[in-house]
């Protein structure tokens, strides 16, 4: 059974800094691309980063480049989101995801998280 469990969210202020872990199990996790995506109140879930087994290879949506970093822990089964220069939009429940196939871990991963509440305030 693929378990996806997210951690590190919180309530900060604009500015702050924060780092979501995600801890994977029941998953060749080496063999998986791993991505963040998040979802507002009222809003649509949107991706957020993906980054490939090896990490050579990561991806970002434009309103989190530069601020935002995704990187992997392959001993660990983990994969994390260091997120900085928070702003209040960035306020969303972050769900981990993982899919098999690069073309798949932005339109349709094969497993997700239950998601992490990410709380900015001005």
């Amino acid at each position: 059974q693929v378990q996806l469990v997210e951690s590190g969210g919180g309530s900060v202020q604009a500015g702050d800094s924060l780092r979501l872990s995600c801890a994977a199990s029941g998953l060749t996790f080496n063999r998986n691309y791993m991505g963040w995506f998040r979802q507002a109140p009222g809003k649509e879930r949107e991706f957020v980063a993906y980054i490939s087994w090896t990490t050579s290879v990561s991806n970002y949506a434009d309103s989190v480049k530069g601020r935002f970093t995704i990187s992997r822990d392959n001993a660990k089964n983990t994969v994390y989101l260091q997120m900085n220069s928070l702003k209040p939009e960035d306020t969303a429940v972050y769900y981990c995801a993982a899919a098999i196939a690069r073309g798949q871990i932005v339109s349709s991963p094969d497993y997700w998280g239950q998601g992490t509440q990410v709380t900015v305030s001005s």
